[in-house]
């Protein structure tokens, strides 16, 4: 009885050590970054205009400026890491990336696995129309045709406050959408901020800007479950990058519109 109550108290003990020391590797992120000099992080390489490979082979994008951003400012060197949606999560998980800035919208499910920093970055649908087109109000809107993608987000949220006079015309995807306001078959387009940084890139003849906003989700930088340490630091520089105004200009460049007000 003596040994297996002796045994038992190892256990706890061994437990307990096991525990603490658990939570000690679980904060040593950021301490292993400024060490080592160098910071991985995961970012879109599919995903125009957040994360695309340019013509020179290189990624670029908003996202990517964002990473270099963050290791200039931790003074570190940023090691790329490619990766989807699919698995993007699972590299953060794995130790594969310190951090994760692809896009990353948060939700309760999300939240249960990683945890994130304050916003980023706006991800939104708006409306987008030429530099020439003045449209201050939805109201401007009326008498003019929009081309918008049938059942997307874009299309429930214009049905909402576009006037009846607007023409709406709808088309089955994405390409079939842009390709209609390329061509000249609608004057405005109601679309995503991917697919409209990622059509005015490709048609900078076209002059097109964005004009009105019709719902905002904004992004978030994913990190490793338990690393605090890591997350104030990197929500630091967010902030000091958003009074600086940083990201407005970030999102100026790659989104056509500000950063704006983003939640912290």
């Amino acid at each position: 009885m003596k040994t297996t109550k002796r045994h038992l108290l190892a256990l706890s003990a061994g437990l307990a050590l096991a525990a603490l020391t658990g939570g000690a590797q679980a904060q040593t992120a950021l301490d292993d970054v400024m060490k080592a000099k160098a910071i991985k992080i995961a970012v879109p390489t599919d995903f125009p205009p957040y994360g695309f490979v340019g013509t020179d082979l290189q990624p670029q994008g908003l996202d990517v400026d964002m990473a270099k951003y963050i290791a200039i400012k931790l003074g570190a060197k940023v090691e790329l890491v490619p990766v989807t949606s699919a698995n993007r999560i699972p590299y953060l998980q794995t130790k594969k990336a310190d951090l994760v800035i692809s896009t990353l919208g948060k939700n309760p499910e999300r939240e249960k696995v990683i945890d994130f920093t304050i916003a980023y970055s706006p991800f939104f649908q708006a409306v987008f129309a030429a530099k020439s087109m003045p449209l201050a109000s939805f109201a401007d809107l009326a008498g003019k045709s929009v081309g918008v993608t049938r059942g997307a987000i874009e299309d429930q949220e214009l049905s909402k406050v576009a006037p009846a006079t607007a023409d709406i015309k709808r088309f089955e995807d994405n390409n079939a959408t842009v390709s209609a306001f390329v061509s000249g078959q609608v004057q405005v387009i109601a679309t995503g901020a991917s697919v409209a940084g990622n059509m005015m890139a490709r048609n900078p003849q076209l002059g097109t800007e964005y004009k009105l906003l019709l719902k905002d989700s904004p992004n978030f930088i994913g990190v490793a479950k338990g690393e605090d340490a890591l997350r104030s630091k990197v929500n630091e520089i967010i902030l000091g990058a958003k009074k600086a105004g940083d990201l407005d200009a970030m999102a100026k460049k790659w989104l056509g519109r500000p950063a704006g007000t983003l939640p912290e």
